[in-house]
């Protein structure tokens, strides 16, 4: 293992023409079958899992106006060519998503808000398939089958509440429910959910807010949608000091993230010491963002994976699971997320 210090209210509807399955003729989609063998045991996990549907390219969100939001398939088209084209479609192990995901995502949701996700035509399936690529690749790493996975969803979910509508382009809070799922189904006490996106994960941040059993971490610009993640709110109750919100500005470069991770994120899991990992991976936090102000290279991506990688090799046997979220300059977005599964393969 590499230390890292060395390693320095909208409609939806279907799209058509943009099935992937020719690039993909050597890669299927694993089934859930083939992921219920577990290891031993006997020796480390290996290996990293990913997580793709065509199916996630049929939802589009259709703004009042007419007009698409940048939530558009397109990120995930641009993300799957860019990893066929460095070859980690073959690297990777394919991981297929939990066929029945709505019992937990009641277990998360009010049943009012689940209810009314699934009226909407289209889009409300593909949120539950969201929902079920997050579980299913916890399913995988939680068996040993691979040490880490990153899950290519849509639609995002790190701000969606009990709206009952989508909030933020999210339909179902998928990290709070995969954390959940970790808990519950695996048996794991203590999750790490560490939020790089450029937006605050608000709905994490409201599941989570008093429980002990979860470190979360965001570094967002405070001053953009949806407008929380103040600094001063660190949790309460039983979950104090375990809410951590880190502001950065615009124009904000790599060096500026990852003075966060050194000085708030790496003591607060040293003290916590996770038995399992979760990875918000929003991409609009790059530069060039479509919605995002800050600067932040490749690299820095590279190296907030490979932290989050050690603090998973020190604490929990390097159980990561990481899920796409925002990212709207889909060219951007394709190399910061080939960048971060080149550095999960790195394990």
């Amino acid at each position: 293992m590499i230390n890292r210090r060395k390693f320095v209210g909208d409609t939806s509807r279907g799209i058509g023409g943009l099935s992937l399955a020719s690039l993909f003729s050597g890669c299927g989609v694993a089934e859930e079958a083939q992921i219920e063998n577990s290891t031993d045991g006997s020796t480390p996990a290996s290996g990293t899992g990913l997580v793709y549907e065509d199916r996630y390219l049929d939802h589009v969100l259709v703004r009042p106006d007419g007009g698409r939001a940048p939530e558009i398939p397109e990120r995930l088209v641009r993300i799957r060519e860019e990893l066929v084209a460095r070859g980690l479609d073959e690297a990777t192990v394919p991981v297929a998503p939990l066929s029945s995901p709505v019992p937990h995502i009641r277990d998360h949701h009010t049943a009012e808000h689940v209810d009314s996700i699934q009226k909407i035509e289209v889009t409300g399936p593909v949120a539950e398939l969201a929902v079920g690529g997050a579980l299913g690749a916890v399913d995988a790493v939680s068996r040993g089958i691979v040490r880490n996975a990153f899950c290519a969803i849509r639609p995002p979910g790190h701000h969606a509440n009990n709206t009952g509508s989508e909030e933020g382009f999210c339909y179902y809070s998928n990290v709070a429910i995969a954390a959940k799922y970790a808990q519950k189904v695996h048996g794991f006490e203590k999750i790490l959910i560490i939020d790089w996106d450029y937006h605050h994960g608000n709905a994490t941040q409201n599941a989570f807010f008093n429980d002990p059993s979860v470190l979360f971490f965001s570094a967002h610009d405070w001053q953009a949608y949806p407008g929380t993640g103040d600094p001063s709110l660190t949790g309460e109750g039983d979950g104090a000091g375990l809410n951590i919100n880190a502001h950065l500005d615009c124009e904000s470069k790599d060096l500026d993230m990852l003075r966060y991770w050194d000085r708030l994120l790496e003591p607060a899991v040293a003290s916590f010491r996770p038995d399992f990992v979760l990875i918000s991976a929003g991409f609009d936090s790059r530069m060039d963002d479509l919605l995002g102000c800050f600067n932040l290279t490749d690299d820095s991506f590279r190296r907030m994976t490979r932290m989050a990688m050690d603090y998973a090799h020190d604490s929990c046997e390097g159980r990561v699971v990481s899920l796409l979220e925002g990212g709207y300059n889909v060219d951007g977005t394709a190399l910061a997320t080939a960048a971060h599964v080149e550095t999960l393969l790195g394990a």
